[in-house]
This record gives C-alpha cells, sequence and structure tokens, in this order.
C-alpha cells in the first residue's frame, strides 16, 4: 500500500513537472510582436530621418531624408515659385500672370504663396533650376496651373497627381504626361539615375564639375510600391554630421547604395525612378518646423507636402 503512494506521488510530479515545462515552452515560442516598417504600415505617412551612405539609420547621418505615402489621406500637396505676386494670380485679362523674382528657399517655404487652405507645409525639399531671368528651367505645375521654362518637354520632372488620395500616383517623367490627372504637382530636375528599375551612374551626363566638386546633391525616388523618398546630401547641413568612410557627400555611382539601403530598411519595395533636383548652391530640405538644409542660391521651385 506504502509502495503504491509513493509510486503515484511520483507519477503526479513527473506530471506536474512536465506541464510546467510545456507551458514554459509555449510561452518562449509565443510569436513576439514585432512593430511594422513603414512599407507595412497600412497607415503610414510621412517621416524624417538621416542615414549613412548605406542607407542605415544614423542619427549622425549626412542624408538627410523624407519618405512618404502618396495615397496617405492624411497629407497633401503643393509647389511654390519665385514669383512676385501671389500664385494662380490673373490679369485684367484672365490670364495668369507669370511674373518671376529670384528667391530663396527659405522665402519659397514661408511666403504665404506657400500656404496651402491657410496651413504652412509640413516638409519641403528645393526642385528646379533658375535661368538668368529667374524663371524656372523645367516643367513646373502647382494644382493643375503650368509655371514652366524652355526645357519643360526635354528635361524629366518628379510629381503627384491629382484625384482622391487613394488613388494619387507619384511620377518621374519628360513632359508634360498623356494623362492630364498626372499633370498635378510637377516639379522639375535634370539627372535621371534610375528609369524603369535600371540605375544608370551619371557622371559624364553632369560634367565633372557637378559630378566631382559640387556634391552636396538633393534628389526624389520612387518605390515599386509607389512610396517616394526625398534625400539632401549636404556637408553643410544644420545638424550634427559625423564624416566617415560611408557617411561622407555622394558622387552618381553611389546614388543606388543609399537609395536602396533606404527602400530595403523601411520596406517600400525596389527603386523604380529616380531624379535629381538642383544641387550646388541650391539643396534645401524642411520638416517639421526645421531647415535642415539651406543654401544661399536662388532656386525655380519647391516642392511641399502638408499635413491635413
Amino acid at each position: 500500500m506504502y509502495f503504491k503512494k509513493i509510486v503515484s506521488l511520483s507519477i503526479f510530479l513527473v506530471s506536474v513537472s512536465l506541464l510546467s515545462g510545456c507551458q514554459k515552452i509555449d510561452a518562449s515560442s509565443a510569436p513576439k510582436v514585432v512593430k511594422a516598417c513603414a512599407g507595412e504600415n497600412s497607415k503610414f505617412s510621412i517621416e524624417f530621418f538621416k542615414t549613412n551612405n548605406r542607407g542605415d539609420k544614423f542619427a549622425k547621418g549626412i542624408n538627410h531624408v523624407i519618405i512618404f505615402n502618396p495615397r496617405s489621406e492624411a497629407l497633401d500637396f503643393k509647389v511654390n515659385l519665385g514669383l512676385s505676386h501671389p500664385i494662380y494670380a490673373k490679369d485684367s485679362r484672365g490670364k495668369f500672370r507669370r511674373e518671376y523674382i529670384p528667391k530663396q528657399f527659405r522665402e519659397l517655404i514661408s511666403h504665404a504663396n506657400s500656404q496651402l487652405n491657410g496651413k504652412k507645409p509640413i516638409a519641403a525639399i528645393n526642385a528646379d533650376y533658375i535661368d538668368t531671368e529667374n524663371k524656372p528651367q523645367g516643367l513646373n505645375i502647382s494644382r493643375g496651373i503650368e509655371y514652366a521654362g524652355d526645357f519643360k518637354s526635354k528635361r524629366s520632372s518628379f510629381g503627384i497627381s491629382g484625384g482622391k488620395a487613394s488613388q494619387r500616383k507619384a511620377t518621374i517623367d519628360v513632359g508634360r504626361r498623356a494623362n492630364n490627372i498626372l499633370n498635378y504637382n510637377l516639379v522639375g530636375g535634370n539627372g535621371r539615375f534610375y528609369r524603369q528599375g535600371k540605375f544608370k551612374d551619371i557622371c559624364q551626363d553632369l560634367g565633372e564639375f557637378a559630378c566631382r566638386q559640387a556634391t552636396n546633391r538633393s534628389m526624389a525616388a520612387i518605390t515599386s510600391k509607389g512610396y517616394v523618398i526625398l534625400l539632401v546630401n549636404d556637408i553643410k547641413a544644420n545638424s550634427t554630421i559625423e564624416p566617415s568612410g560611408v557617411n561622407q557627400e555622394l558622387t552618381p555611382d553611389k546614388f543606388d547604395d543609399v537609395l536602396e539601403g533606404i527602400a530595403r530598411n523601411n520596406c517600400l519595395g525596389k527603386i523604380k525612378e529616380g531624379i535629381l533636383f538642383d544641387g550646388g548652391m541650391s539643396p534645401g530640405l524642411y520638416y517639421n518646423n526645421k531647415i535642415y538644409v539651406e543654401n544661399p542660391g536662388f532656386i525655380g521651385s519647391v516642392f511641399l507636402i502638408y499635413k491635413k
């Protein structure tokens, strides 16, 4: 009798131990909640961060980056230019006025013309080149109204379409788009280094000065999932930078490294299209009430983003 009690107690203790072990195993093997990165978050709208030249987030990075979802209901867009009058103003004959004056980045993002429905932009990047008469050189369209220059049909431009937010599309192409809804907010640029997913080192196209000497860059890229990357690389930025072999000014053969790294790390898909904006004395980037990059040059246009 005593022996049977001992055996029963032993079996009970073994069973309890095994059950406890199973519970521990189950608890440890339970799926952990992982925060989705931007491209996997259906509610993602816009984010600013800095990276090194591999596209890794780094608080002292030289690349000042804005990523956003053009289809976000929380965002809206506009283009501003160096005008001597209110944007969209008409003359006595009912034609749109296009009288240009030289303006710097800071002026273009703070003047009354930069507001949309009474709101200031949350983000901005410099865009088109300017000619000797202070006129933008490429194709610039603000809320459907064209402010274009002599190269509007020859150079590529970047933009966000009109229409419902859920149907908005980012494009980079030469001249006006065949579908007019795509010709809503466009800014001119020059130096297309991604076309339909294929990267090209455009050093020879840019020339020696722009390729090797004026190496502060301003650019836009579109991914296969429809997200947009805006990037300004400038050692003179208004933020702390820690230069190194992987955190320095960009030459054209390295554009793909940083953009593909950003896209990969943020689940944005593959880079499909890429374009340079005005570099040299013009790059500028603004986000959430802070100008991170500004230069003294005059600018043809700026691309503006708003929070509704």
